[in-house]
């Protein structure tokens, strides 16, 4: 074969003809062509049959596939998939929506663009690669980017040099691929937002809990509200439009607060009902009263690698136990991880076991995931991410 190709080993295409889109290091039995990280790579069985195309890589992830077709990737392929995971969220309400402009347009393997995550908010994109190869084909993605989303699209910013494998030999310089205002001010579900996504987390703003935070608004009439790592602020915002009587922000990043207090003000100046403060949050837990009788547990990932699933549980239980025993008789618990390797099940034992600690009587309100704009590839399972509960305690 003269093309850039890899050799599964015998019986190793089976996870492919389920059209998982990772192949593992392990199950290749050689590679053809002399394929540079980030290359277009032709996966054949061991039998010299055609089962796959993608993205060539360093790691236990060696491919990421692109087509289960035998089909070039040439342009009009990724114009085609950009357009089709337009015509999603054009489909489901959350983009061309007049109160709402903040949205994930291609969430990786959930759009078959696996290794690529795109933002909006409002007239800007955000770009992360988490793979060479879409590092590579930044510039043709960014055009298809603009080309269907239209005139309304003003910048596309490259954000990628946390994402981007560490050894990898390339430059990952962030950096505008199209326009270059840096000031934005998104709208969700008709709340302002500014959007840091220079120095912000993430790509500037978690829009993974936009349904969350409207469900929470429902239940914050009246309520005490402690948003603990708060990061910018959304569910003190939603709790604050939801008539919440008092509202307190924590973070131990003093940038985040800043960020919150800078949200609070553009929607609500001059309440009195919200305060933030930049503190650890077991520091706060331990500290506090029981003056709520709404708490929301947000957390960034306690485990981002299998050997850590173990003290990441540790912390999960830890974290619950204390707001158990802190909130309120008749209080409502948001409690979230966001760990892809913390399953629903390790997850809702932890939570569970912190009830039990706490020697509290609680109900399951709602089991919570990530809104529809973060698809799950049917295929690839390991793409549902988010998990929360809401609890009602006695």
């Amino acid at each position: 074969m003269s093309e850039k190709a890899v050799i599964l080993k015998r019986g190793k295409e089976e996870s492919l003809q389920r059209f998982h889109p990772w192949i593992f290091s392990g199950a290749i039995q050689r590679i053809e062509g002399k394929p540079e990280e980030g290359d277009i790579v032709t996966v054949y069985t061991n039998e010299s049959k055609f089962i796959a195309r993608g993205h060539i890589q360093v790691g236990s992830i060696a491919v990421r596939v692109l087509t289960f077709e035998d089909e070039p990737i040439t342009d009009e392929f990724w114009y085609r998939r950009i357009e089709t995971a337009y015509h999603l969220r054009t489909s489901i309400g959350v983009a061309q929506n007049p109160i709402n402009d903040t949205y994930r347009l291609v969430h990786g393997e959930g759009d078959n663009l696996p290794g690529l995550v795109i933002d909006i908010y409002g007239d800007t994109a955000v770009m992360q690669a988490h793979s060479v190869g879409m590092h590579v084909n930044r510039e043709i993605i960014a055009r298809a980017v603009k080309a269907t989303i239209g005139d309304s699209l003003k910048n596309i910013y490259y954000k990628s040099d946390t994402t981007l494998p560490y050894k990898a030999d390339i430059d990952k310089g962030n950096g505008y691929l199209l326009g270059g205002n840096a000031g934005n001010i998104s709208t969700e579900y008709g709340l302002k937002f500014h959007i840091d996504w220079l120095r912000g987390q993430k790509t500037g703003f978690f829009v993974d809990q936009r349904e969350n935070r409207s469900l929470l608004e429902k239940y914050a009439k009246g309520r005490k509200v402690l948003n603990m790592f708060c990061y910018t602020g959304g569910f003190s915002i939603y709790a604050l439009r939801g008539g919440a009587e008092l509202v307190h922000s924590v973070d131990s990043s003093a940038k985040a607060i800043e960020l919150t207090n800078a949200n609070v003000a553009i929607n609500y100046p001059e309440d009195l009902r919200h305060a933030a403060y930049a503190e650890d949050a077991f520091d706060y837990l331990e500290r506090m009263g029981n003056n709520y009788n709404l708490i929301i547990l947000d957390p960034p990932a306690f485990a981002k690698h299998r050997d850590s699933l173990r003290n990441a549980l540790i912390g999960y239980r830890r974290l619950n136990a204390k707001a158990f025993e802190k909130i309120q008789p008749g209080g409502i618990l948001f409690t979230f991880s966001c760990s892809q390797v913390v399953s629903k099940e390790n997850f809702r034992t932890a939570v569970f076991t912190a009830a039990a600690i706490a020697k509290r009587k609680v109900r399951i309100l709602h089991q919570l995931t990530q809104p529809a704009d973060h698809p799950v590839n049917i295929y690839h399972p390991e793409g549902e991410y988010l998990k929360g509960l809401v609890l009602y305690v006695e």
